[in-house]
């Protein structure tokens, strides 16, 4: 049986083509949302901007690394995204090195995205991934391009013993010059829609693969910093990660597919494409909410309420899970039953909170509004 051609084992390679008219309608409808977004968020203000910003970052962190398999505390890494950008850290616990060093790189690619990427900035992104040297129990080389010493890179996805080959990688002789082109592409005069250049990056390192561990991570830091040169801007207001990790398996196919096809990368900037829109839904959402709170506590800031009815309010403002009850009030709040009855009562009374329909012991409580 033949062995599978891959993508860059084709004579032009890599002159990537693809469909323009296949893209053209929903790539218009993600630049005219992208700019919406940047609207809406400059209309709030410093504090939720930062928020969101420190939000994002964080979840870009952990769900990039979730996909690989790797599951980082998320208070470590708050603690860590805060600090870096000056902001409030009381509480948190202070982040472990490999929290840092994920950190460390996801924040170069997309709060200095306008530097170009070079060979010693990738090294030293591998090095802040692997400060020990180790992925686990296993010496891998660092800051540094693979080699081929124990056989050809695979790139598999799935657990140990019933891991899934999607495709294999380049040789390791050839990585330097292969290399050399990507980011003599990636630096060179941006020529081309720059969404559609942040979706080919993520594809040519991954295809490419230079180093022993850790290209996904680095690929997505590419993407996010492709995605940061498109917008212009260093607020992260989505999370590509994200949604690559609810679609995980079909992102492993996609890769698959495109890999083992011509340089029409059609199908891959498609479903690039798609999980763009799902993040920016959800950005949406969240800028949403954030103008929300902004309104109710306009409405409110002459309001006379204690610190136990603030926090009760803000975690209703941002999607209370379950009913609301005395007895739930009082275990958040820390404070008695009676208290709890009567703070309640009260926000009934300013027309804040309403009762809902089941009366007695049972009795829950909503926003009005």
């Amino acid at each position: 049986m033949a062995r599978t051609r891959y993508i860059y084992e084709q004579p032009d390679w890599p002159a990537f083509r693809w469909d323009h008219s296949a893209l053209e309608g929903v790539l218009a409808s993600v630049h005219v949302r992208r700019a919406k977004l940047q609207m809406a968020l400059a209309s709030l203000g410093l504090e939720p901007r930062q928020s969101t910003l420190l939000d994002v970052l964080v979840e870009d962190v952990t769900r990039s690394s979730e996909i690989e398999g790797v599951n980082l505390d998320i208070n470590q890494v708050r603690s860590s995204v805060a600090r870096r950008l000056g902001l409030d850290t009381a509480g948190l616990p202070e982040p472990d090195r490999h929290v840092e060093g994920v950190v460390e790189m996801t924040l170069d690619a997309t709060q200095r995205y306008e530097r170009p990427l070079d060979e010693e900035r990738l090294f030293a992104w591998h090095a802040a991934l692997f400060p020990t040297g180790r992925n686990g129990l296993s010496r891998i080389r660092v800051g540094t391009w693979r080699s081929d010493e124990l056989g050809p890179m695979q790139v598999v996805s799935g657990p140990i013993g019933r891991e899934r080959v999607h495709f294999e990688a380049p040789a390791a002789d050839v990585i330097p010059t292969e290399m050399r082109r990507f980011l003599e592409w990636l630096t060179g005069d941006a020529a081309g829609d720059p969404i559609l250049r942040a979706a080919t990056a993520h594809l040519w390192f991954v295809t490419v693969h230079p180093f022993e561990d850790g290209n996904g991570r680095i690929g997505r830091a590419i993407m996010d910093m492709g995605l940061a040169r498109a917008d212009q801007s260093a607020h992260r207001s989505y999370s590509m990660s994200a949604q690559i990790l609810k679609h995980r398996q079909s992102y492993y196919d996609v890769l698959e597919t495109t890999q083992k096809g011509d340089l029409d990368i059609t199908h891959w900037l498609t479903w690039f494409l798609a999980r763009l829109e799902e993040a920016l839904d959800a950005a949406e959402g969240v800028v949403a909410l954030v103008e929300l709170k902004r309104q109710f506590w306009e409405r409110h800031r002459e309001t006379n309420l204690n610190d136990r009815q603030i926090k009760i309010l803000n975690m209703l403002l941002d999607g209370f899970v379950g009913k609301l009850q005395t007895g739930r009030y009082a275990k958040i709040t820390k404070c008695s039953p009676d208290t709890a009855l009567r703070d309640l009562t009260e926000l009934v009374e300013l027309r804040i909170l309403v009762r809902e329909p089941s009366g007695g012991r049972s009795t829950s409580y909503a926003l009005a509004d």
